[in-house]
Parts: structure tokens; sequence; C-alpha cells
């Protein structure tokens, strides 16, 4: 019960990371997200928490069970039944002509005795977040400038 997209943005990797690792700012650049409201006040870690709001799903809480500074994390919420996983990652590649670039994986899996059913609801609603994620990462962090 898993789906997932790569992508590669035409950004230094640190630059996606920052985009990606603000979690508050999501409802900005992605269509996926109504609203995301940290639960702690620090840097994103393990344990932080964060309510997340989209369209046509019920207000969740999330929390972050795999942090690796620069590089991806992972968080989980459950519902009765089911638990579902939010990974997200960045590397940094090299392009043809040298320049470096950000290879990018999102995915979003679901476990638990009732993972069937809610992947019979979600299925084609997942793919679509997703990919207005993609979208909207691509355009944020491509479009976003390092400050030196």
């Amino acid at each position: 019960m898993h789906d997932e997209v790569e992508f590669e943005v035409a950004a230094p990797a640190e630059q996606v990371w920052e985009v990606l690792v603000d979690v508050e700012r999501w409802p900005e650049w992605s269509e996926s997200m109504t609203s995301v409201r940290r639960l702690g006040t620090g840097p994103l870690a393990v344990g932080e928490r964060a309510v997340v709001k989209q369209p046509k799903l019920p207000e969740l809480t999330w929390e972050v069970t795999e942090f690796a500074e620069g590089s991806s994390f992972v968080w989980v919420t459950r519902s009765p039944g089911v638990l579902t996983t939010g990974s997200h990652s960045v590397t940094p590649v090299r392009s043809a002509d040298g320049k470096e670039t950000a290879k990018v994986r999102l995915a979003v899996a679901h476990t638990g005795p009732g993972a069937r059913l809610v992947r019979l609801f979600t299925r084609s609603l997942n793919r679509r977040y997703l990919e207005m994620e993609r979208r909207g990462l691509t355009a944020r962090a491509g479009s976003t400038t390092t400050q030196s």
C-alpha cells in the first residue's frame, strides 16, 4: 500500500531541503495542503508533531519518527487500524553539465488491518497530492535564491 514520486529539481540539494523541511509553509507551494501547524517550536526533529489539514481528508497529527539533517525525514499518523507513513528525501546529484541538482523522493504508505480500505478510498487522491507536491516543490525550490 505504497505510492511515491521521484524527481529532480534544478537547484542545490541544500536549497531544496530548506524548502521541504519548512513544513508549515507547504500550503504556500502545494495545493495538497490546506494548513500545517507545528506543535513544537524548535527545528524539525524526531518526536516533533504537526497538525496537517488536507483537502478531502480529516485533520491529522503527524509525528516525526526519523530525521537526517539535510537529507530526509519520515513522519507517521495513526488512525483506527491504520498507520500512514510519509517519507521525504533529498539527495544531491551532478547534472551532465556539472551543476548540482537534487533528487527528491516523496512517498506515502498505509499499513495495518484497515490499510486496504483506506487505500481503496485514497489511492488516486494520494497520487494526485504527490504530483501537486512534486510540482510545487520544484517551482518553489527552483525559484528560491540562496543568500551568502
